[in-house]
């Protein structure tokens, strides 16, 4: 038992299984205890239940079509523009303007949603070009961060096989590191979960996740809130699972 308190300490999986479920299960007896009152902070478990079927009545799987497309469409054009921004940082015309983009990354996002609309009028597109502009900013920053924290001692290596400027940038940076960009999409793609629903819950004509939250949250419906908030986690995790797989199946020799 003394080993579950000590630092660092290395456990078996097995043991890291029955962890994980011990705490699982304190979660679900503190749910139930403290929703047994009249007067309690979070929604029962039955209310939640409720919220379930009652959100799949209402279309739950086409609004989880919406949010998903926005998602990957939205990120398929962020990594085109971010790889291209990040690959270009290494030549000194251009590097200005990578290093630039990254700098959007402090603005506000309420900011950025309104100038968007001045400009694009078609609900979905706004949120496609809000969730482009938002993630380009960060992918750029991840990326050209991992072009940094390459060894130089790879250039080096590269160079005395005969490779010129351009091919040091397309075997070192480019086909060197393309685990790496699949792993920054990864880390990005919480962020970009997250923000999806913001997005949506401000631009609710197109539907989605967020507009079902935004639209339970006007009718004080916990149940439906909870509910959607362990959709949205599930879902989460999921695409987190899928990519950390496609990175292992792909480019067996890293680690993540």
């Amino acid at each position: 038992m003394k080993k579950f308190f000590t630092p660092f300490e290395k456990i078996t999986k097995s043991t890291r299984t029955v962890i994980l479920l011990c705490w699982i299960v304190m979660v679900f007896v503190a749910w139930f205890v403290g929703t047994m009152g009249t007067k309690h902070l979070f929604p029962a478990p039955n209310q939640v239940l409720k919220g379930f079927t009652d959100l799949y009545a209402e279309g739950l799987v086409v609004h989880i079509f919406n949010s998903l497309s926005l998602c990957f469409l939205s990120i398929f054009i962020a990594v085109l523009l971010s790889v291209l921004f990040a690959y270009t940082w290494p030549i000194p015309l251009l590097k200005p303007v990578s290093e630039f983009i990254t700098k959007f990354r402090f603005l506000p996002f309420t900011g950025l949603s309104f100038y968007i609309t001045l400009i694009i009028h078609d609900a979905r597109n706004m949120q496609i070009w809000i969730m482009v502009i938002f993630l380009t900013t960060f992918l750029t920053t991840s990326l050209i961060a991992v072009i940094k924290d390459i060894p130089e001692e790879e250039f080096d290596h590269a160079k005395t096989l005969g490779c010129n400027r351009w091919e040091v940038l397309w075997q070192v940076i480019v086909l060197g590191r393309l685990d790496y960009v699949i792993d920054v999409i990864r880390q990005n793609l919480a962020i970009t979960w997250m923000m999806l629903v913001t997005v949506e819950s401000i631009v609710v004509a197109s539907g989605g996740l967020g507009f079902l939250i935004k639209n339970s949250d006007k009718f004080m419906n916990h149940g439906r809130i909870i509910a959607l908030q362990i959709i949205i986690l599930l879902i989460g995790l999921a695409l987190d699972s899928g990519i950390n797989f496609l990175r292992k199946a792909v480019f067996r020799y890293s680690k993540i």
